[in-house]
């Protein structure tokens, strides 16, 4: 028999699904819905959808106008504001390709990315033209910086040359752009690892991939026009996690941070609870720092409408109870990489395991990645590649496969292992799927500690240290032991009051959750922890620095 086809209700000719064809959704059914931007001096610039996209088409229209043409890689180190939006799409509708720029890059490796990428032109907030500068002489193929300024350009003082103001060529512009047809598969950015396993590798983004990712997301969490949704996710960080692409195809209110640090979370805080915000994202060092914040607080923010998603690693229960009591917010565990575009996963609780678990049951899963986004596929296989069964016990390695997932990076030929024949990405995450399709990371392979033959999880390790009431952050490694091939070592920062907390109360602590091998060798109470760039542990530089505490 034949298989018997469909009829082709539409062709790429007439309908492609590129970007620009997703903000012209937003604006055929929310052109009114309002944009808010949080500028550098705490005031709030608003707008609509309607405005927004007629200032697209003027920089589409500058930006042809300084020679900028199909194909050309335009890097972009800016904040999150709302000309940052409106570049995510002007620049791509117009068939150049967005080179996001992670400003907490070192030097090297940031000259690396805009030279690797073969990024031509620069478009850089003011406050960011001395790390511009500092890496100009690196990047000889940079033929001029358009810069993001409230101020007469004449007025700034800068070695970058030639340079172009942002508004200016606004103003310049017709506000009316004839958008090319643009193949969906064509590249809509080109986003970079931050590093930490060699230089940065680069992954494209089709314009296919942004859209349909857009569609899965909205889906997935219910996002609506009733929504607001607040870009707290760096939008150099994996274009944002794609959440503005997807409130602009929910029609969704946007709210931007601007620039900000972990200083900055009264503010923010308040912003949340002013503009009514009931989506947001960002990795558990932001929200754990928030929680504490909101403690000392004496009266608490109602954020029981908001969804947090939370990525970049689990989440400890105590953020996630310590949210919920004091203010009803709830974070959603997420999990996903530059590769998969951020978000393969989502943990939502399915209503029979709501009457079937526990409270503390229901805590426990809690913790875990969550099921696998529509339009994914997953597997967990063995060292020697045999795919493991969803028991929530059999450990392997993390494959991914799908709609938005990377098949390749950008001119690395020898990172080809890093993906599978058949299509799969290879995560160097360890990690089990349950009956239920719920994903639990046990570790990076690279992170697991090995010790006398048997594995110990960092994770597990940080999360019930993180449990206790006087430990702010915990980092768990493994070093070099001439026995035992490794041992763990722990790093607490604790919490104000709790200085007097010895090593042999955290050790009793630890022995009720970890057999007494499992237990570190040796616990350091520091200031801080080293992070990545994107607020990572950065188990890198500790297994460095403290490499040598057990061979000598």
């Amino acid at each position: 028999m034949k298989i018997v086809k469909g009829f082709i209700v539409d062709s790429k000719d007439t309908y492609q699904l590129n970007t620009i064809n997703l903000i012209k959704q937003g604006i055929r059914n929310f052109a009114r819905q309002e944009i808010v931007s949080r500028k550098i001096d705490g005031t709030l610039f608003r707008y609509t959808y309607k405005d927004a996209y007629g200032r697209m088409q003027q920089l589409a229209n500058g930006l042809e106008s300084i020679g900028v043409k199909l194909g050309d890689r335009i890097g972009v180190l800016a904040w999150n504001h709302y000309q940052h939006y409106e570049i995510y799409f002007g620049l791509p509708g117009m068939g150049a390709v967005m080179v996001t720029l992670n400003l907490r890059l070192s030097p090297q490796d940031l000259s690396y990315v805009i030279n690797h990428s073969g990024a031509s032109m620069i478009i850089v907030d003011e406050d960011l033209i001395p790390l511009a500068e500092s890496i100009m002489h690196l990047c000889k193929k940079v033929r001029g910086y358009i810069i993001i300024t409230e101020k007469d350009i004449s007025n700034i003082k800068t070695r970058l040359n030639p340079i172009y103001d942002y508004e200016d060529l606004l103003k310049k512009s017709s506000n009316s752009y004839e958008w090319p047809n643009l193949d969906e598969n064509s590249a809509y950015a080109a986003c970079y690892t931050t590093g930490t396993t060699g230089r940065p590798k680069g992954v494209y983004y089709s314009h296919r991939y942004v859209y349909l990712q857009a569609l899965a997301f909205t889906a997935q969490i219910s996002m609506t026009v009733d929504d607001t949704v607040l870009q707290l996710v760096p939008m150099f960080h994996v274009i944002g996690w794609s959440k503005p692409q997807a409130a602009t195809y929910a029609g969704s209110k946007l709210v931007f941070s601007g620039k900000w640090s972990l200083d900055d979370l009264e503010e923010l805080t308040q912003l949340m609870v002013q503009e009514k915000v009931t989506v947001s994202g960002g990795v558990p060092a932001v929200f754990m720092a928030m929680l504490e914040f909101i403690r000392k607080m004496e009266e608490k923010p109602d954020l029981s409408n908001i969804r947090l998603i939370c990525g970049g690693s689990e989440p400890p229960i105590a953020l996630m109870k310590g949210l919920w009591d004091e203010t009803g917010g709830e974070i959603i565990h997420s999990y996903g990489s530059t590769e998969a575009m951020a978000i393969t996963t989502l943990n939502f609780f399915k209503p029979w395991l709501k009457k079937e678990l526990s409270e503390e049951e229901l805590w426990e899963l809690k913790k875990k990645q969550g099921t696998i986004v529509s339009g994914l596929d997953i597997r967990i296989i063995d060292e020697e590649g045999n795919i493991l069964p969803h028991d929530g016990k059999s450990s392997g390695e993390i494959l991914l496969r799908g709609l938005w997932i990377a098949r390749n990076y950008y001119n690395a030929p020898l990172t080809k292992d890093s993906f599978t024949k058949d299509g799969f990405f290879r995560s160097g995450d360890a990690g089990s799927l349950d009956s239920e399709g719920y994903l639990k990371i046990t570790d990076r392979i690279k992170d697991v500690i090995k010790s006398g033959g048997e594995w110990i999880s960092s994770i597990d390790m940080e999360n019930v240290l993180v449990s206790h009431p006087g430990v702010l952050e915990a980092a768990v490694v493994g070093l070099p032991h001439p026995k035992w091939e490794e041992r763990p070592l722990a790093l607490l920062v604790l919490r104000e009051g709790h200085e007097s907390t010895t090593k042999e109360q955290f050790i009793e602590y630890l022995s009720k959750s970890f057999a007494k091998w499992q237990i570190p060798d040796e616990i350091m109470f520091v200031q801080s922890i080293p992070r990545t760039s994107v607020g990572k542990l950065d188990k890198k530089v500790i297994r460095n620095k403290y490499k040598a505490l057990y061979t000598h």
